[in-house]
C-alpha cells in the first residue's frame, strides 16, 4: 500500500473526529514510546510532555545528552500530530490520558513505522537482570555487515555508569547520534530517535567482544561485531574523497529557492574563500553540521559557504518546502541550492559533480581557495554526540579557514 492511502487514513481519522468530544488532554511528565520494528523488535525512547501558561503543549525528545524541542503539534478531539525541527517525519496518533497509539511516517519514502507510547513510565529499557558484571566503556573496533562485500569499519565509544550505557558509533560518513540504553546481563541494548532516524542497536557482548544486529526503522537490519581496542581510529576523513585526475576545481549551477541559478563562477564568489556543503534536509549529520555553519558565520563574515541540498521529497516543490523550514528553524543565513529531488542516491550525485571520485557521504564538506582551487574535502561529520572528535572538527576546520583567509 502506498503512503499517501495511509496518510489519508490519518487525515480521514482528523476529520471524522467530533469537534465537541471532550477528552482530558494528555498527561503531563515522562513517556515512554515504543516504535514497533521488525523480528518483533521495539524501539524505545523517552518523551517529556509539558504544557504552557496559554494552555499548549510543548514536548521534548531525550537520547542521552540530546534534548529535541518538539513544539509543532496538532490536536483535533482524540488525534495528535507531533513533528520534530526540521525532518519531514512525524507521530500521527489517537490518544487517551496515558497513551497514544499511532504510527511513525516519513511520506517521501513511503515508510511507516506503528508506535505505541505511555506515561509514568521513565525507563527507556526495562532490565531483566538487577545486576552486571560487566562493563562496555571504553573503544570498540566494529565492522557492519562483516564479511561480505557491503562491510563498513566503524569506532564504538561508550561510557558505562551502573547498567545505563551511552555512546555513539562514529563511521567513515558520520556518526550513529546520541545512543542511550542498558547493558542488561550480557545484552547491550541502545536507541535513538530523532525524527529522521530510527536506530536500535542488540548485542550480546564478553568482556572483549560484541555480536550484534542494527535495525534501522523497520526497513532495514544488518549484523554487526566488535572487539575492544583502545588505540583504533578510523581512517581520515579528508582522505576519502577527492577530485578525478585532471580537475583542480568544482564546477556546478544550481538554482536557489527563487529559481535564481547560482555558480561558483558568480561575481560575489570571486576571490573568496567558500565552503561548499554536500547535504540534505532529512539528514541529522547534516542537520548538526548545518548548526555549526550557522554559528560560525556569526563571527566570520569573510568566507561564503552554499549548501547543495540533495533531497528525497518527491517533487520540486516538497523539497524547496523543506529547504525553507530548516533555513526557518536554524536560522540559516547562507543560500542552500536544490541540486536534486525525489532521490539522494550518492551514484546519482555524483554524476551531478563528476570531478569527484564519488560523494561517499552526506554531508562531505569541500573548502575552496581564493583562486577557485580545491583545497580540501572532508567526508562525513563527528557531531556532538562523538564528544573529543567533533571539538577536534571544529579547530581543524577553523585551522583550514584562517590559512586560506590569509592567503
Amino acid at each position: 500500500m502506498r503512503i499517501g492511502v495511509a496518510v489519508l487514513a490519518v487525515l480521514m481519522l482528523f476529520i471524522g473526529c467530533k469537534e465537541d468530544k471532550q477528552n482530558e488532554g494528555l498527561s503531563e511528565g515522562l513517556w515512554v514510546v515504543e516504535l514497533e520494528i521488525m523480528d518483533n523488535q521495539v524501539l524505545p525512547f523517552n518523551l517529556k510532555v509539558n504544557k504552557n501558561d496559554n494552555g499548549d503543549y510543548a514536548m521534548q525528545i531525550f537520547n542521552a545528552e540530546e534534548v529535541i524541542n518538539v513544539d509543532e503539534i496538532e490536536i483535533k478531539g482524540d488525534s495528535i500530530v507531533m513533528r520534530t525541527p526540521v525532518f519531514e517525519g512525524y507521530l500521527a496518533g489517537t490518544f487517551t490520558k496515558n497513551s497514544i497509539k499511532g504510527k511513525f511516517i516519513k511520506e517521501s519514502l513511503d515508510r511507516i513505522v506503528p508506535f505505541k507510547a505511555v506515561q509514568g513510565k521513565a525507563e527507556r529499557f526495562t532490565a531483566k537482570n538487577d545486576n552486571t558484571n560487566k562493563n562496555v566503556s571504553g573503544i570498540w573496533e566494529t565492522y557492519f555487515s562483516p564479511n561480505v562485500e557491503e562491510e563498513y569499519v566503524a569506532k564504538g565509544i561508550f561510557l558505562q555508569e551502573d547498567n545505563r550505557v551511552t555512546g555513539t558509533f562514529r563511521t567513515t560518513t558520520g556518526d550513529y547520534r546520541y545512543l542511550d540504553g542498558i547493558l542488561d546481563g550480557d545484552s547491550l541494548k541502545l536507541s535513538a530517535f530523532d525524527g529522521a532516524h530510527a536506530f536500535l542497536f542488540n548485542a550480546k557482548i564478553t568482556d572483549s567482544t560484541m555480536n550484534g544486529i542494527f535495525y534501522s526503522g523497520n526497513h532495514f537490519k544488518e549484523p554487526f561485531v566488535a572487539t575492544r581496542n583502545d588505540g583504533f581510529e578510523l581512517p581520515d576523513p579528508d582522505s576519502l574523497t577527492f577530485l578525478n585526475k585532471g580537475y583542480d576545481k568544482l564546477a556546478f549551477t544550481f538554482p536557489d529557492l527563487e529559481g535564481k541559478m547560482v555558480s561558483l563562477d558568480d561575481e560575489k564568489y570571486k576571490d573568496k574563500v567558500v565552503v561548499i556543503q554536500l547535504m540534505g534536509t532529512w539528514c541529522p549529520n547534516c542537520l548538526d553540521e548545518t548548526k555549526f555553519l550557522v554559528e560560525y558565520l556569526k563571527e566570520h563574515k569573510d568566507i561564503e559557504v552554499i549548501g547543495l541540498a540533495f533531497e528525497s521529497a518527491k517533487t520540486k516543490e516538497l523539497a524547496i518546502k523543506g529547504i525553507k523550514r530548516l533555513k526557518e528553524r536554524v536560522g540559516v543565513t547562507y543560500p542552500i541550492l536544490l541540486a536534486q529531488y525525489g532521490t539522494y542516491d550518492k551514484q546519482k550525485a555524483q554524476e551531478k559533480l563528476p570531478m569527484l571520485n564519488h560523494v561517499l557521504s552526506y554531508p562531505t564538506t569541500i573548502f575552496i581557495d581564493k583562486k577557485g582551487d580545491v583545497r580540501k574535502i572532508h567526508t562525513g561529520f563527528n557531531g556532538p554526540a562523538t564528544g573529543e572528535k567533533y571539538e577536534e572538527f571544529k579547530t581543524h576546520f577553523s585551522t583550514m579557514i584562517d590559512e586560506l583567509s590569509n592567503e
